[in-house]
């Protein structure tokens, strides 16, 4: 059974910092390239970071860059997302995905909640 789990959302206050994660299990997590996107209320769901299957190759929205960091663990089956300098515009559910063009594949987590607010 395919599993995407995301854990770490909650609420932050602007300025802070905050980690998500994404477990997988159930594919093959090493040949899948990881996402993570996030769904802000009454918006539509945007790309925030990606990264390849190897994890050597990495790609970020405009609006994060600088401030998130993706990264893997290939042992672990795991993805994270650490997030510095947070501001109200980040909140959002945030979700991960799995995607694979050969052998293709499209798995989702339910998402996770992350309130930036003071």
């Amino acid at each position: 059974q395919v599993q995407l789990v995301e854990s770490g959302g909650g609420l932050v206050q602007p300025g802070g910092s905050l980690t998500l994660s994404c477990a997988a299990s159930g594919f093959s997590f090493s040949t899948a390239v990881m996402t993570w996107y996030r769904q802000a209320p009454g918006k539509e769901r945007e790309l925030v970071a990606a990264i390849s299957s190897t994890g050597g190759s990495t790609n970020y929205a405009d609006s994060v860059k600088g401030r998130f960091t993706i990264s893997r663990d290939n042992a672990k089956n795991t993805v994270t997302l650490q997030r510095n300098s947070l501001n109200p515009e980040d909140t959002a559910v945030y979700l991960c995905n799995a995607n694979r063009k050969l052998f293709p594949i499209d798995y989702w987590g339910k998402g996770t909640l992350v309130t930036v607010s003071s």
